[in-house]
Order: structure tokens, then sequence, then C-alpha cells
């Protein structure tokens, strides 16, 4: 249910408090607690004694919030005023993570809630036992008010404070109730609803601009039933644009066949490092926080391990059955960002080097297929595979997983994306689209075609594409469309666009600052990209803490974000990807010079770690580029002026004021 409790002002004051109470606990899911009993109670008799002065307006009790898995203490609506008001009882002062608890709900209304887009929305902070703090009216331009302060006994007072602010209208409480929510959450927020047991349709966007992620997870699952009734082995290819979702897809699939009772366990792989450490984290941590709340005790230890065999590193997997002859526990494997996977050349090597085995002769693909294919009876490989993202040397592409199937499990039922054959950024090889063609199925629902990482505009991976392989027109006409609702600027002053992601971030949304990881010549700045960085301290610590992304101090190169996401980013652009002559010029920084970058599969690389930089933001993004210096041959203007007229004058970026 949206709200466990919902009624008129006047109706909530005739209601009883044991009826309210009784309605309550009965849509609470889990065992309720006496701390959630008592707060309820609390709630009731201070509301209560604040409507008796002008019974206006309608209440909802424990609304819910799905992106982020949570639910509001109360909405009131009066006039055409939205207020979210989160209550602490007992508390004596008003704590600064209170703040961004409220203002993180009232940004999700704000933007997933279609009722609330274009209403006033106010949030109000109840510490019950703090001391009256002044407050004052202010507003953004979106409407969303800055949070007040209220305890128990002037909470009527901060509601009339801003009776001021209505207007002539007043919102149907009904109508808004049930208008669609449509939520895009970050792939953390994802991985932790899901893991509670949400569903992907209550967590993503279900609007017609959007492939319902659903229909991927309905074609996948009846895949793996098929393959499960006919004893048959399947893989499916699953792509998409930056941003669409497939991490998303996957994490959902191996939640929900993680079925231990049906002896159909599954696990979700990547060889994303960074991914894998801040999920877990991120699952770790939200288990225990969630275990004190319930009144339950898992220790951090606990949740770890469980998470672990959650999510998994694809290289432990690897070596893991590299020990046996015997088939994975799991029926159901889904390897996250499969074009990373290595090549004969790269996993051979690496091989001999940390293993001592001199004849591996297998790319990583036909290795982890070879796997898999030790079940008697059946079995399922899901491949997320992202068109244009290979940033590592070695890294294999979808090419290498199609040779496999061609040459060694031809029995395999494969199932893939027309996409995989009309666009070269996923397979460029003739004779193998050919085969798939022949030997494969296509699904129109393992392809998702549209980016739900930037909620406030979908056009931002392909303005990111006309604006890398230099499509003038294009680009900027793109621009142009996207600026009012995804804010891009750019800079040549580094404190100004650390200004500007400060003040433009409200509540918890994160920010953090992005280069290419060899932008070595960003270090007059402050901006050293080879101090290592710990992901998941990184995308999960607070903004007190220096090693968080907050602070805008550790940098977070493409290998760091790549499947991650911020609210707001600052792009940092250095002389080893420049405009020249009409031209990008790629280098490489080593020693005390740059060296000219000539090899296609390099500078491929290089091109894919600035599409990577430039889609990480969720909202918006400012490109910072040094001024250069003529004094310093590493840092000559000419590096940096060409790519700056290119960005405003050509594609018309506006510069940050």
């Amino acid at each position: 249910m949206r709200s466990y409790y919902s009624n008129t002002i006047q109706n909530f004051l005739k209601d009883n408090e044991s009826e309210i109470l009784g309605e309550l606990t009965r849509n609470h899911a889990h065992a309720l607690e006496n701390l959630q009993r008592n707060a309820w109670i609390n709630q009731i008799r201070i509301l209560k004694e604040t409507f008796k002065k002008n019974p206006e307006g309608y209440i909802f009790f424990e609304f819910a919030i799905p992106r982020m898995g949570k639910r509001v203490d109360n909405i009131v609506i009066i006039g055409d005023l939205i207020f979210v008001i989160e209550f602490k009882v007992g508390d004596k002062e008003y704590r600064k993570s209170t703040v961004d608890q409220v203002v993180d709900y009232s940004l999700d209304l704000k933007n997933f809630h279609e009722g609330s887009h274009n209403q006033k929305i106010i949030p109000i902070i109840v510490s019950t036992n703090a001391k009256e703090k002044t407050n004052y009216i202010q507003k953004y331009e979106d409407l969303l008010y800055e949070p007040l302060f209220a305890n128990k006994d002037n909470l009527y007072d901060v509601l009339s404070l801003c009776f001021s602010e209505k207007g002539m209208t007043s919102i149907n409480p009904k109508e808004w109730h049930a208008s669609n929510y449509m939520p895009t959450p970050t792939i953390i927020e994802a991985a932790q609803a899901l893991y509670k047991g949400h569903n992907v349709k209550e967590i993503s966007r279900s609007d017609s601009g959007a492939i319902n992620l659903s229909k991927t997870t309905d074609c996948i699952n009846k895949i793996i039933d098929d393959s499960k009734k006919n004893s048959e082995k399947s893989i499916c290819f699953i792509t998409g644009v930056p941003g669409a979702g497939k991490t998303l897809a996957g994490l959902n699939i191996a939640n929900e066949r993680m079925q231990i009772a049906e002896e159909e366990h599954s696990v979700f792989l990547s060889g994303n490092g960074p991914l894998v450490d801040v999920l877990r984290e991120a699952l770790a941590r939200n288990e225990v926080k969630n275990s004190k709340n319930n009144g339950t005790t898992i220790t951090k230890a606990e949740a770890s391990r469980k998470a672990k065999a959650f999510i998994q590193n694809i290289h432990h997997f690897r070596d893991e059955y590299l020990k046996t002859e015997k088939a994975p526990t799991e029926k159901v494997v889904v390897f996250d960002e499969a074009q990373r996977a290595w090549t004969e050349k790269q996993a051979s090597s690496f091989m001999s080097r940390k293993n001592g085995l001199v004849d591996f002769g297998r790319s990583e693909p036909e290795f982890l297929i070879e796997v898999m294919d030790r079940h008697d009876d059946w079995c399922s490989i899901i491949c997320l595979v992202g068109g244009g993202q290979e940033i590592n040397t070695g890294e294999a592409g979808l090419e290498e997983w199609i040779s496999a199937l061609k040459d060694n499990f031809t029995d395999w039922n494969v199932y893939f994306s027309e996409l995989i054959i009309s666009d070269n950024n996923y397979l460029d090889n003739n004779s193998l689209k050919e085969w798939l063609t022949g030997n494969g199925e296509s699904e129109k629902n393992l392809h998702l075609a549209v980016s739900v990482r930037s909620f406030r505009s979908e056009k931002l991976s392909e303005f990111v594409h006309k604006l890398l392989n230099i499509e003038v027109e294009n680009a900027k006409e793109l621009y142009d469309e996207l600026k009012a609702d995804y804010p891009i600027f750019i800079t040549r002053d580094y404190n100004l666009a650390k200004k500007w992601v400060r003040d433009i971030a409200r509540g918890s949304e994160r920010f953090g600052v992005l280069a290419s990881s060899n932008a070595m010549r960003l270090i007059p700045y402050g901006l050293y990209v080879k101090n290592d960085i710990k992901p998941s301290q990184w995308f999960l610590n607070e903004k007190d803490d220096v090693r968080s992304s907050y602070y805008l101090e550790v940098i977070a190169t493409e290998f760091d974000i790549q499947g991650l996401e911020l609210d707001w980013a600052i792009v940092a652009w250095d002389a080893n990807f420049h405009m020249k002559d009409n031209k990008w010029f790629y280098q490489s920084f080593r020693g005390t010079k740059w060296q000219n970058i000539n090899q296609d599969i390099q500078k491929k690389y290089l091109l894919n770690a600035y599409r990577v930089l430039l889609t990480r933001a969720r909202q918006g993004f400012v490109i910072f580029i040094p001024n250069g210096s003529q004094e310093d041959k590493t840092r000559l203007e000419k590096y940096y002026d060409e790519t700056y007229e290119y960005l405003t004058s050509k594609i018309g970026i506006e510069e940050l004021k």
C-alpha cells in the first residue's frame, strides 16, 4: 500500500487513537516493535493536538518511497501545499542526518511522483524535545522549500508560517495519492531494494518513454524456465545504452532465481572490482542497519558473507573452477559487463603469470561457458553487454563469446537482441553475425534502448555519442534539448566547478570529481589520478568523511566509476584526449612527456574512457578544462584551447558564471 493510514484531517481528529494505531499495525509488514508503536502513538497525539486549531487538509501516515525502500512518517496536504513531515520522537536536537533524510524524501516526490512534479513541497523535521528554532521560508526554482524545524509544541505555528505560500488552487489528495510513481534508483539503491525483497516493477520506471525493465525480466525468466523444463542449456545477451539498467536487470534476475529450495542457486558475477566492492558493502551495511530497526541483530561479518555469496568477482569464480572439474552450485549465472571478459591472449598471459598455466589457451568467455557446460542437465548464462564500453587492454567485447559458442558449444540455445546484428558497437565481425543469425533467436526485449540513469534526460548517452563522434550539428541540437532539464556547463576555473556542485546538490545527493586514468597533468590543480581509492568509501561514506566523493579531494577514474553513478559530477579534461585540427588527438603520459597513441585499439579505449566519464552523472555535470601554461611543455595552452573552443563555440556548452 502507498500509505498505512490516510484520511481527511477532520476524520483523523474523529478517529480514536486505537483505531488509527490498529490500522497502522495491520498494514505494517514486519513484526511491530515497541519502539515503532510508541513512535506512532506520539505522532498521533502531537498531530491531533496540532490540527485541533485548524482541521483543514488531508493526512497520510507511512507514505511509501519505493526507490529508497523507505516510508515518510507523514504527508499532509493543505490547499496546494505538500508537507513532508519526519518525526524524531525524543530527539533534543535537529540532526543533520535527519535534514538530509527529509530532503531526500521530498526530492524523491518532486522527481519521481507525477502528482508532485509541479507542486510546492515543504519538508519539516519534528524533533519532539528540541528547543524552538527560528524558521525562514525559502524555496528553490523547482518549488521545493528549505527544511523547517518544529518540536512537539509548535508544529502548528511552523505549518501556519507557510500558509502565506498557498495559491488559489487545491490538490485533490486522492488523485495525488493515486498518481504514477516512476522511480529511477541508483544501482546501489536498486541492489538494496531488490535484496530486501522489492520487485523490479516497484523500483523502476513504467512510463511509456522507457522500456519496462520487467519485460526483460519476464523474457529471461521464460528462457530459464524453458531451459529447466527441457533440460537444455541457454545463453542470453542483454544489450543496452549506458545507464539503461542492464545491471539492474541482471541483479533482479539473480535475486529472483535464488530459489534454493528448488536447488536453483544463482549468482551475480562481475569483473568490475569497484562495482562488486561497493554493492557488497552497501548490502552489508544496509542489512545491519535494517536488522537494528527491526529489532533483530546480524553482525557486519555475517551480512558481508551473505552479500559475497550473492555478488561475486568473476575472476574469483573463474579461479575457483580452475581447481576442480565439478559443475558449479549455481544453475543461473549473470555475467555483468560481459564485454570486458578477456581475450585468449590476455587470459593466457595472466594465467601463465599467476597460476603457471602455460597452456591455458582459451579466452575467458570460452572458459566460463565451459564451466557452466559441466552441468549434466540444464543451466542458463545471462550476459549483460554494453556497446562501446571496452576500456581495458585485452577486453574481448562480444566477439569472443560468439566465437566460443560457434566453435565449441553449438548445442546451446542462444538468445540475443537484434541490435547485436545491426549496431557495430556490439559486434562488427560479419561472419559471426551470420552465424548468430542462423543459429540464435532474436528477442526484442533483450535490448534496453533508453537510459534511465539520467532521469532528467534520456538523451544524454546520445548527446555524448554525437559529441565524441564530432557530429557537431547533431550534438549541438541535442545539447539545446538537454540543458533545460539536465544542466551541463564548462569552466576553466576548478574552484568555480567545485562551488557549483556543492551549491546545486541537495540532501544526500552525491557528487564527486572524475578524470581519465591517464590525466597526469591535472596535478597542478590538486587532481592526482594515481591515488588508489577505496570505492566503497568513496561512494558510500558520509559528507564529513575526507575519503568520500563529497570532499572533492579523491579522484575517481573510468575504472572506479564504470557501472556506478553520481547525481552531480565534475569531469576534469586533460591533454591526453584533446582536439587538434578538428580531430581528436590521443596521448599517453610516460615519464616526463606525452607520447602519441597510434594503435587503433588503444585510441578506442581512451575514447571510451571519456564516454564513461561523461555519462556517470544522473542530474548534471560541469566540465573543467585547464588554461594550460606556456612555461610547462606538458601543459601547453594548445592542448586545451581547441577542445574548449569545440565544446563552447561549436557544441554550445554554456560557460559557468
